[in-house]
């Protein structure tokens, strides 16, 4: 496998890793705002960048059952957050792909 480089987001708002300051998502990317998290105040993001992604498992949550998969930012290895692989409600299908990313690990980065 060769090197893996960052992607740096070019935005006016750019969220990064609170750790070490790697974007992840633009506040462009941002579908909602009303989310909770383990932490607190989370995000759900249409897309986000530079992270790497667990194995899949089932997770009760608030709105239901989800299969989910954490995910990190690729650059110091911290959880900042988990992306939706199925919803089993169909009023929950639409956050299938998308990404929740928790306000308290991240840091705006300009």
């Amino acid at each position: 496998m060769g090197l893996v480089y960052n992607t740096y987001l070019n935005s006016d708002k750019i969220f990064g890793c609170k750790n070490c300051k790697t974007h992840l998502a633009s506040h462009d990317a941002i579908i909602s705002r009303n989310f909770r998290g383990q932490h607190g105040k989370a995000y759900l993001f249409n897309a986000v960048v530079n992270i790497s992604q667990s194995e899949a498992t089932e997770r009760n949550m608030t709105t239901g059952r989800h299969i989910v998969r954490d995910i990190m930012c690729r650059q110091c290895k911290e959880t900042v957050g988990w992306k939706y692989d199925k919803a089993y409600e169909p009023s929950e299908k639409y956050k299938e792909g998308k990404f929740i990313l928790e306000a308290e690990l991240l840091c705006t980065v300009y």
